[in-house]
């Protein structure tokens, strides 16, 4: 997609201005919300009764149960799933015990973001992950922007997705938010977006900068992004010049959802809008606590729940555990 020079200059001030909450240098500055509560009016289990959620810290992930998605954790364990952090290689004893998988954020063990990265996971662990959903598991696979599509994309192709390894950025707005609606269209009618009743649909939801990604496969397409949204692909992340290099991001998914054989698989290419975190100098809300993020905490609810077969059971596959 051709700027010009001034064009140039404002997408990337806007850009800059945008992600320069999560740059290396201010991590420390992303911190969870922990005062994050919203309702959970008719949790779908009793309190630890419900199926077991393992979230990955094996691979070095930007996003723990401790960490950035301690209010993601709480959120479900008020709805009655059991969660858990897994810090083991991908093996079927591994996940035995799970019945959704949640992989957000996975990296490498380096200290420069920069292209080329090495892979987050192994041939072993790839074949672990695809059989132990093709068999019945599910899993939660988040990916956001440059460079963690890069490093995951071994596991995206196993499930038939193609990552772009950048910086999805809508233009002309300079707050990295991305809005997804109902209205427009580029939030689709599915389970996650509908819940259980109208009391639990689903409106708008917000993504905060992120990547695309392409569907090799047939999938139900839920975060559908629009005109004016490009993708930005530096070697080197927040770099951004003149000529680097971007495309186009009209009817590029940020979240799609599909059944892998006996298993399903919702995907994301945005991580923070399942969190709760307070950014920068200034504490700014970025994520499930995000005003304009209102949708945000009933959507991942949603998803969950349809992960778990709460929504959508399935009676060839075995009830939650």
């Amino acid at each position: 997609m051709s700027q010009s020079p001034n064009g140039n200059k404002r997408l990337l001030a806007a850009l800059l201005t945008a992600t320069m909450s999560v740059t290396p240098g201010l991590e420390a500055q992303q911190r969870a919300d922990t005062a994050f509560a919203p309702p959970v009016t008719r949790p779908a289990f009793p309190e630890g009764r419900g199926p077991l959620v393992l979230l990955d810290e094996a691979h070095f992930n930007f996003h723990t149960l401790k960490g950035r998605y301690s209010p993601f954790a709480r959120l479900l364990r008020r709805d009655g799933f059991a969660v858990r952090a897994n810090r083991a290689p991908f093996s079927r004893e591994s996940l035995r015990e799970a019945r959704v998988l949640v992989i957000a954020n996975a990296y490498v063990e380096q200290d420069a973001w920069v292209l080329p990265a090495p892979p987050a996971f192994t041939p072993t662990e790839v074949r672990a992950v695809e059989a132990w959903v093709r068999e019945g598991g599910s899993l939660l696979f988040i990916a956001d922007h440059m460079p963690f599509p890069g490093v995951a994309d071994s596991l995206a192709a196993a499930f038939g997705l193609a990552f772009y390894d950048g910086f999805a950025f809508s233009l002309p707005d300079s707050s990295g938010h991305i809005v997804f609606r109902r209205s427009d269209g580029s939030l689709r009618a599915h389970p996650l977006s509908e819940g259980r009743d109208r009391s639990e649909r689903v409106d708008s939801v917000v993504s905060f900068t992120g990547q695309a990604f392409r569907p090799i496969r047939p999938v139900s397409e839920l975060l559908t992004l629009g005109p004016g949204v490009v993708v930005l692909l530096p070697e080197r992340a927040w770099e951004f010049h003149p000529t680097t290099p971007r495309v186009s991001a009209q009817g590029l998914l940020q979240g799609a959802a599909f059944r892998h054989g006996r298993g399903r698989v919702a995907a994301f290419g945005e991580a923070a809008m399942f969190s709760a975190q307070l950014a920068g100098g200034t504490a700014a809300p970025m994520g499930m606590n995000d005003p304009r993020a209102g949708g945000n905490p009933q959507f991942l609810l949603n998803t969950i729940r349809w992960l778990s077969g709460v929504l959508e059971p399935d009676p060839s596959r075995d009830h939650p555990r």
